[in-house]
């Protein structure tokens, strides 16, 4: 087990990092730990505890923006925010329960590293949208400020949409200012029973091309929806597609009615209201209540929304164990696989994708497969030269999280 230390302030994490570097000893950087097994392992000499720079800087309700420092719990945020009726609008996992740990535990500074987005990106976008502005400290040991706390900020090269989904790499974040939204105030999910998985993206995909606004594409094919704990979706014992719509009460009203014209005739349907659509949409957002266990693989399957079935069918034909479900209108796949102790199952899965674009990410394995296989995607050689290149301008030394994303780098 990796020591580790908890700098008190932001001077105390500088003297930390500029001691690493004069000793070139590399260091894992991690706030509540709860997404620590995400990525490649760690061989580090010191683990920096972020979990003591927390607590809320500035809140400003009225101009829908906060300030917050890393290690702010997600939960401690949301609380905050739930009072004045507002939220994070890109609708962040709790990964906790997904890599073995408690509920409730994951940190804003790591949800912003790693640039985690739930189902309502389709229509807010993804984590790093909503960030206008960070301080962190680089692997020189120098303490930077990127953006500002107003929408029309940024000019130039934005640093701190590099440093979002960066996983610790080339900073480690201190301070975080968020644009945040107003709560919904109603919510509806549109269930249809019963249908493929081609036959369930199709549908998504014609909702999200309607004027309906919807905010959640999902589709869970049967097996996957018999672990949901929503008793509608459970009870049906079918695939379920899941079409989420909010805002004013009356709006979501005629947007509902569209939706049910538009999915007439393909299956029954049910209408989730309040909590148990909110719980619905959490399991999707955090994954492991709709897994078949805790030993199986995850992958995380990126493409073209009409590709996703395809490329499920493929991967079914080298890996018939292969359990997935659809989010982001069918464009991101969750698949679940047998554990693996070789490279020859992630060649499988990335070979089964489209030919034209799509990535696969190793969200959850074991160490030894996670050091032998590209646990992201690996980069075309010009996309990797310029990584390489802004590793080394901002962690010349590779002491941040060394080899998280990249070997050797």
């Amino acid at each position: 087990m990796v020591k580790a230390v908890k700098p008190k302030d932001e001077k105390d994490l500088v003297q930390l990092i500029r001691w690493a570097l004069a000793e070139e000893k590399p260091l894992e950087l991690m706030g509540a730990g709860t997404k620590r097994d995400l990525g490649r392992p760690i061989d580090a000499a010191l683990a920096l505890d972020l979990s003591g720079l927390s607590g809320i800087v500035d809140y400003q309700p009225e101009e829908l923006v906060i300030t917050v420092r890393a290690g702010t719990s997600i939960a401690l945020l949301d609380a905050a925010l739930r009072q004045r009726g507002q939220c994070l609008a890109f609708e962040p996992a709790d990964l906790g329960p997904l890599y073995g740990g408690p509920a409730g535990g994951g940190t804003i500074g790591g949800i912003v590293g790693c640039n985690l987005s739930g189902p309502r990106r389709i229509k807010a976008g993804a984590a790093r949208d909503h960030v206008l502005g960070l301080s962190g400290i680089s692997g020189l040991g120098e303490s930077f400020k990127a953006g500002g706390k107003v929408v029309k900020n940024v000019t130039g090269y934005d640093l701190a949409k590099l440093v979002t989904g960066s996983y610790g790499t080339l900073a480690a974040i201190t301070e975080i200012t968020l644009k945040v939204l107003p709560l919904p105030e109603k919510t509806r999910t549109l269930l249809v029973f019963g249908l493929s998985d081609a036959d369930g993206v199709r549908l998504l995909c014609d909702a999200a091309g309607s004027p309906a606004e919807v905010s959640g594409l999902a589709h869970l094919p049967s097996g996957v929806a018999l672990r949901s704990r929503v008793d509608y979706v459970k009870r049906a014992g079918a695939a379920a597609t899941a079409i989420r719509i909010e805002g004013p009460a009356p709006s979501v009203a005629v947007r509902l009615e569209a939706l049910k014209a538009l999915a007439r005739g393909r299956g029954p349907v049910e209408e989730l209201h309040g909590s148990n659509s909110a719980a619905l949409w959490s399991e999707i957002r955090d994954i492991a209540p709709l897994l078949p266990d805790r030993s199986s693989d995850l992958w995380r399957l990126s493409v073209a929304p009409t590709e996703g079935p395809g490329t499920c069918a493929r991967l079914r034909q080298s890996i018939p164990q292969a359990q997935a479900f659809y989010d982001w209108s069918g464009g991101l796949i969750w698949l679940a696989v047998p554990p693996s102790s070789g490279p020859a199952q992630a060649e499988a899965i990335r070979a089964a994708l489209p030919g034209v674009g799509g990535h696969a990410t190793l969200i959850r394995a074991s160490d030894d497969l996670r050091r032998q296989v590209a646990v992201f995607q690996p980069e075309v050689p010009a996309l990797a030269a310029l990584t390489a290149r802004i590793k080394r301008a901002y962690d010349p030394k590779s002491i941040l999280n060394p080899g998280r994303m990249v070997a050797g780098l």
